[in-house]
C-alpha cells in the first residue's frame, strides 16, 4: 500500500465522476477521464492548488470542513466518506488495533448451535477465524478455506462456485480497501494485499479504483458440487467484545429450493464427517 494513500483515493474518485455527473459543462479536450483538479476545487469551494496538494500528498491533514466538502463533491456513500476521514487522520478515536485472533467460546457454541445456517466469524482482512458445520459444507470447494480474499482470487474453483464472480471479487476488495483505512500498518494485511497484486490482475485492477464498503446485508448467488446452486442471504454482525471481528449469517428463503440445497449439503457433510464404527473384530 502505497505512502500517498489520501491522494491516490482523491485521484480514483475524481476520475469515476464525468462533468455532467454534477451538473457542471464538460469544456475542452480532457487527456484522462474523470473530473479535472480545478473543478473539484470549484465543486468543494478550496483552493485549486491546495486541492493539488492533497492528491500529491504535499498536504496530508485537511480539516473535517473541506472533508465534508471533498465528501459531498466526489458522491461518496457513508461507507466511502468514513474511510476517506480515516485516511486523513481526523478520527483518531476510529484507529483500532487489529481484531483479535481469538473467537470467544460463547459465540463459537452460537454457531454450532445455528445447526440449519452456515456461520462464520471474519476479522477485517476476510480471513476465517471459526466457521460452524454447515459452512464448512459450503466453502468446501476451497482447500484450505481460510481467507475469502485469497480463495477469490487465486483459488480457480472461486469462478465457478460464486456465480456473480465479478461481484463477488468487487466488494471483497472493497471490504479490504476499508480495511486498509482501518489498519494501514497492518502487516498481515499489507501481506495480504501485495501477494494478491502479484497473483492476480483482476485484484491490481480493482484495488486501483479505491472503491470502499463495509459488510452489511447481500444475496449471493453459489454453484456448489454437491448440491447445484444456492442463493443465500447474507447478514453481517459486529462482535461487540471483540472490535474488528464480524460474524456472518447465511440464510435460504424459507420453503425454497435452496432451502431445501441447504439441508441436503448439511446431510451430506454429516454423513463424510461421520466417524467410521468398527466391529470388535476391527471390520
Amino acid at each position: 500500500m502505497a505512502d500517498n494513500a489520501l491522494g491516490q483515493f482523491l485521484r480514483s474518485r475524481r476520475s469515476a465522476l464525468r462533468p455532467e455527473d454534477v451538473g457542471m459543462a464538460s469544456y475542452g479536450t480532457r487527456r484522462v477521464p474523470g473530473l479535472r483538479r480545478e473543478e473539484v476545487a470549484v465543486l468543494t469551494g478550496i483552493n485549486a492548488d491546495y486541492y493539488t496538494r492533497l492528491e500529491q500528498g504535499r498536504e496530508r491533514r485537511p480539516s473535517a470542513q473541506v472533508l465534508d466538502a471533498l465528501g459531498r463533491a466526489l458522491r461518496l456513500d457513508d461507507d466511502t466518506r468514513a474511510h476517506l476521514y480515516r485516511l486523513a487522520g481526523t478520527v483518531p478515536d476510529d484507529t483500532v488495533a487489529p481484531a483479535p485472533r481469538q473467537v470467544s467460546s460463547a459465540l463459537r457454541r452460537l454457531m454450532d448451535g445455528s445447526t440449519h445456517t452456515p456461520a462464520l466469524v471474519l476479522d477485517r482482512t476476510l480471513d476465517v477465524l471459526a466457521s460452524n458445520a454447515l459452512a464448512d459444507a459450503l466453502f468446501c470447494v476451497f482447500e484450505p478455506a481460510d481467507n475469502l480474499a485469497r480463495t477469490t482470487f487465486t483459488d480457480p474453483a472461486a469462478r465457478t462456485f460464486y456465480q456473480d464472480w465479478d461481484r463477488a471479487a468487487h466488494t471483497t476488495v472493497a471490504h479490504l480497501r476499508q480495511a486498509a483505512g482501518y489498519e494501514p500498518d497492518n502487516p498481515r494485511l499489507r501481506h495480504l494485499v501485495d501477494s494478491l497484486h502479484a497473483a492476480s490482475t483482476d485484484f491490481a485492477r480493482l484495488w486501483a479504483s479505491h472503491t470502499v464498503r463495509g459488510k452489511t446485508a447481500e444475496a449471493k448467488r453459489f454453484l456448489h458440487p454437491d448440491v447445484g446452486p444456492l442463493v443465500l442471504d447474507y447478514q453481517a454482525f459486529d462482535v461487540r467484545e471483540a472490535p474488528g471481528q464480524q460474524l456472518i449469517v447465511y440464510q435460504a428463503e424459507p420453503g425454497s429450493s435452496s432451502a431445501e440445497a441447504l439441508r441436503l449439503l448439511g446431510s451430506v457433510h454429516a454423513t463424510r464427517t461421520r466417524p467410521v464404527t468398527r466391529g470388535t473384530d476391527g471390520t
